[in-house]
C-alpha cells in the first residue's frame, strides 16, 4: 500500500476568482496523504482571505511573500517548505481529476519511475471544456524539452526521495520549462501517463495565450538560462514558431 506523502506545490498571484475550486480539486483526491504549500506572491485581490479559510498549518499551508517577487521564487519557496516524499505542480487556476495523485502515484511506483506527467484537457475561464486534450510523450527528454515543453505543469509529479530538491531559474515567466530542463539533466526522461487527470485553464490574459510574448521569453531561458548558442537558440525558436502559430501539431 502507497503511504508516501505528495507536497502539492501552488504558487498564487491574484487567483481569488479561481484559487478555491482548485484547492477543493485537492480535498476531493481519493489518494490522501498530501500536503498543500500556498505561496502567495503578495497578491493585491481577495487571494488571501480565501486561502485563509483553508489553511489549517498542517494538511494546507500557507506563506505571502514580503512583495511581489514572481512565480519563480513563489515557487522556490513553496518547494523549500515542502516535507513529501514527493512533489506535485498544481497553478492556482488548474483543477485535478479526483484520482490524479492515486493513480500517478501507482504508475510510478509500478514502473519505477522519478518523474512523470499525465495527460490534460483545456477549460475556459469558466471551467468549460474545450474539446481539446493533450496527452505526454511516453518519454521526454532534455534535447525534446528543448524544442517545446510536451507536458502541463499541473501534471508533473517527481520523487523528491530519489531526485533532490531545485530551485527555479529566476525568469519572469517561462520558470516551469526552465525548472523541467534543469530537473531533466539529472533524470534522463519525464515519464508520460495516457491518463487525462487535469484541467489547464486557458485565460485571455495569461502570458501562455499570448504566443508573442512567449518568444521573447523563450529566447530568455534559451541564452541566458541554457546558455545555448545564438544559431541554436534562433533554431528553436523557428521551430517553436512553426509549431505554433501555424498550428502544426
Amino acid at each position: 500500500m502507497i503511504k508516501d506523502l505528495v507536497s502539492v506545490i501552488m504558487p498564487t498571484y491574484n487567483s481569488g476568482k479561481y484559487i478555491k475550486e482548485t484547492i477543493e480539486s485537492v480535498k476531493q483526491q481519493t489518494y490522501t496523504n498530501w500536503e498543500i504549500i500556498i505561496v502567495d506572491d503578495k497578491s493585491t485581490d481577495n487571494t488571501k482571505e480565501i486561502i485563509k479559510n483553508y489553511v489549517d498549518g498542517i494538511k494546507i499551508k500557507y506563506y505571502c511573500l514580503s512583495e511581489n517577487s514572481g512565480a519563480a521564487v513563489a515557487r522556490t519557496k513553496a518547494m523549500d517548505l515542502a516535507e513529501g516524499e514527493y512533489m506535485a505542480f498544481l497553478d492556482s487556476d488548474d483543477l485535478w481529476e479526483p484520482d490524479k495523485l492515486e493513480k500517478q502515484l501507482q504508475f510510478m511506483h509500478e514502473n519505477d519511475v522519478a518523474f512523470s506527467a499525465t495527460g490534460y484537457e483545456q477549460v475556459d475561464e469558466f471551467g468549460d471544456r474545450l474539446d481539446k486534450k493533450i496527452l505526454p510523450p511516453i518519454k521526454t527528454d532534455y534535447n525534446r524539452m528543448l524544442l517545446d515543453c510536451p507536458v502541463g505543469n499541473s501534471a508533473v509529479m517527481y520523487n523528491v526521495a530519489k531526485m533532490g530538491k531545485f530551485k527555479v531559474p529566476n525568469i519572469r515567466k517561462r520558470n516551469d520549462d526552465a525548472l523541467w530542463l534543469q530537473m531533466l539533466k539529472k533524470e534522463s526522461y519525464i515519464y508520460g501517463m495516457d491518463d487525462v487527470l487535469m484541467q489547464y485553464r486557458v485565460r485571455d490574459n495569461s502570458i501562455s495565450s499570448n504566443k508573442f510574448k512567449v518568444i521573447k521569453y523563450h529566447w530568455i531561458l534559451y541564452r541566458d538560462i541554457e546558455h545555448l548558442s545564438i544559431m541554436k537558440s534562433l533554431y528553436h525558436i523557428g521551430y517553436w514558431i512553426f509549431i505554433k502559430l501555424f498550428k502544426i501539431k
